[in-house]
């Protein structure tokens, strides 16, 4: 409860809150917070932590119906990882200018490590898996490729302010820029029907 109270303030003030402000948008006394936690620093870091944490994506992927298609599978996935994505950019975006002990991710409270992708790596190569036989690359590699342009096209920064929708970047993934033949509008992605290994950019 005070560690979720925290993240909500912390996204909308930055890391600059009181423990009283903490303990009112808690609905506890001040006390409680030094009763689980020694400083309000060992509060924020496990804020900051908790949002980098990649157990609800995790579980949000593994709920994706294996008997849909792949670029349904993969526009549920994305959608996912945007959510997860746009949470930890807006949690450090309002740390930034913080010079809370600890609270940059980065500094000594920061959990996020490499590592932690693996979980999500091996969640969307289990929803590559059953249509890997059409893809240029193994379930392992298009997950890591899906990731990738995931974050970068979710990324505000990246995209200059027009971050790219889920079916937007599933379909950058498996067709590419390039028109397709018959597909009457080069501008417009065909829809992904190719059952070759080489018949899109995956």
């Amino acid at each position: 409860m005070l560690v979720e109270a925290t993240l909500r303030l912390v996204l909308d003030r930055g890391a600059e809150v009181s423990t009283r402000q903490i303990a009112e948008a808690a609905g506890v006394a001040e006390g409680t917070i030094f009763r689980v936690f020694d400083t309000k620093e060992e509060l924020l870091r496990a804020a900051v932590a908790s949002a980098f944490d990649s157990s609800e994506l995790v579980a949000d992927l593994r709920r994706v119906d294996l008997t849909a298609g792949l670029e349904d599978r993969l526009v549920a996935a994305v959608e996912a990882l945007q959510a997860h994505v746009r949470r930890v950019i807006r949690v450090l975006y309002a740390l930034r200018s913080s010079r809370e002990p600890g609270a940059h991710p980065g500094g000594p409270g920061d959990r996020h490590r490499p590592e932690d992708a693996e979980p999500i790596m091996r969640a969307l190569a289990a929803l590559i898996e059953p249509d890997s036989g059409q893809l240029r690359y193994g379930p392992n590699e298009a997950a890591r490729r899906l990731h990738m342009v995931t974050f970068a096209g979710s990324h505000p920064m990246i995209t200059h302010g027009q971050p790219l929708s889920a079916p937007e970047i599933v379909s950058l993934l498996l067709d590419g820029l390039r028109g397709h033949a018959g597909s009457g509008d080069p501008a417009r992605p065909s829809s992904f029907t190719g059952s070759s290994r080489g018949d899109r950019s995956c």
